[in-house]
């Protein structure tokens, strides 16, 4: 059997590999892997996406209607905007994870 070159022969590590995401033993005492890393609650991010862009699509054809259907658009663009922005900041708030902040 012919040896490999050191160049394409891998690595000698000295040990197996842990990651602490699929190995809880291998874990700090301070770390929890079930929170969302970066502490907004991502059900709240979705729902604002998928908000947004059905008021968008509503205004929009609005505008598109014409006439007085034009105007009933600026006004619910005007009072469902702060209205979504706000219930959903209220809703982030509330399930945001207040035992382990984002770092």
């Amino acid at each position: 059997m012919a040896t490999m070159h050191t160049i394409i022969r891998p690595p000698d590590v000295g040990h197996e590999p842990h990651n602490p995401v699929r190995d809880d033993s291998k874990a700090s005492a301070n770390e929890d892997l079930d929170r969302e890393p970066d502490g907004v609650p991502h059900k709240v991010v979705g729902m604002t996406a998928l908000f947004s862009v059905m008021l968008a699509m509503l205004v929009a054809f609005m505008f598109l209607a014409g006439g007085g259907v034009r105007i009933f658009g600026i006004i619910l663009a005007v009072i469902a905007i702060p209205v979504l922005v706000s219930g959903l900041g209220r809703k982030a708030d509330r399930d945001r994870d207040h035992v382990h902040p984002s770092r």
